[in-house]
Formats: structure tokens, sequence, C-alpha cells
């Protein structure tokens, strides 16, 4: 077995959040007296935090304190609401449990805010995921290579061990800068051209050939 350790993305690889964060998106955005967004709007915009997500999300334009205001108050929402409609993708407890019995350590990397990916790490992935990290204070965010650095130093694996599992543009970039092997899934929140576009090597369908691949 290649690999002895797998950093997975959270939403849109193992989560399917999607709903949730266009809840709460929507709102923070009633509350203040802002036009709604779409869902797909909110597909597009996810990847790299919350802060990036609310700047594409507010009207150009908007005051910044008045945007730091709203930025607050989403963060500060969505913690609340993080686990109404969230749930794993289909076959993605089976995976992982696979993956364990394989030996395999596994843990997630988010953009998400550090608190709301472990209150639904901690619900779905208790016996899976040694830890998980979330964007805070002294990590710099994806596609920075900090988190998986962290990730890293923490298990105690050659970095050659390693592999990152994500769904995005900035899952490829973030691998790439860290210096570790990436693998694409397909059912998440970007259309496999767009991975392509972004220098995606290796695809996985499903969950099951992304045991496959893991455990090749």
């Amino acid at each position: 077995m290649r690999y002895k350790a797998v950093l997975f993305d959270m939403d849109g690889t193992v989560m399917n959040t999607i709903e949730d964060l266009n809840d709460s998106v929507n709102a923070s955005l009633q509350a203040f007296g802002l036009p709604q967004i779409t869902l797909a709007d909110t597909m597009r915009f996810v990847g790299n935090g919350a802060r990036r997500l609310m700047e594409q999300a507010v009207p150009a334009g908007t005051d910044p304190d008045r945007f730091e205001t709203i930025l607050e108050y989403y963060v500060n929402y969505y913690q609340k609401h993080c686990l109404i409609k969230t749930g794993p993708y289909p076959g993605i407890p089976k995976l992982m449990r696979s993956l364990q019995a394989a030996g395999l350590r596994q843990v997630i990397i988010s953009n998400k805010p550090d608190a709301a990916a472990r209150e639904i790490a901690d619900r779905y992935f208790p016996d899976f995921a040694e830890f998980v990290i979330g964007e805070k204070d002294g990590l710099r965010r994806k596609p920075w290579p900090d988190m998986i650095f962290a990730a890293i130093e923490r298990l105690g694996v050659p970095r050659e061990e390693c592999v990152y599992a994500g769904d995005s543009e900035v899952d490829i970039d973030t691998a790439r800068n860290a210096g570790i092997d990436c693998i694409s899934v397909l059912w998440g929140f970007r259309e496999r051209k767009v991975l392509e576009a972004a220098g995606a090597m290796a695809f996985a369908r499903t969950p099951e050939e992304l045991c496959g691949l893991l455990l090749a």
C-alpha cells in the first residue's frame, strides 16, 4: 500500500454541506436587507473559507465595516445551523471504515471555521478521523499548505506517504503547494472540466473508486 495517511477535504468531499451553507448565507443577507443568492451561486463560491464566501455573496461596494458585521453574523449563524441538512455523501462511512480496517490513517482538513468543522466531524466521523483542522488564527487557509503541514507533523507520517482528497481546484492547488499527491473526487461541488483545467491528474467517480486508489 503506497499511502499511510489520507487528508480529506470536508465540503463536497466527505460531507454534503451545501444546503446549510446556502441557508446560512441567505439568512445573513436577509438579516441585513440584502438580496439572497441561489444554491448554484453558493456552490461556485465555496472552497476558500467563510470570508471569501461572503465577499462573493455580499453585493459589491458594501461598506467594509458593514461587511465585517455581516461576516461575523454569518459565522455565528452557521455555527448554530451547520447540522440541519448536512450529512455524509453516500458511501463515505463505508469508505472510511474500509480505510481504517486497512490501517490507513485519516484526518479532515477544511477551510470551514474550525469550530464548525470539528462539530460536524465529531458528529459523523468520531471513530474514523483522528483529528480535524479548520480555519483558525495561526494557520493560513487553503490553498496555502499550512494546514497540510500541521496535519502531517501531527501524524508523524512522511510527506510522500500522504495523499490529499478533495473536490475543488483549491484542493488541487493546496496539495501541489504542500508537495503531496492529490485525488480529485467527482461527486462534489466542481465539474471535471474545472478540475482538469486546474491540473487534476487522478479522479474518483465514487467512494468505491477512491478506496481502490487509496489502497493500491
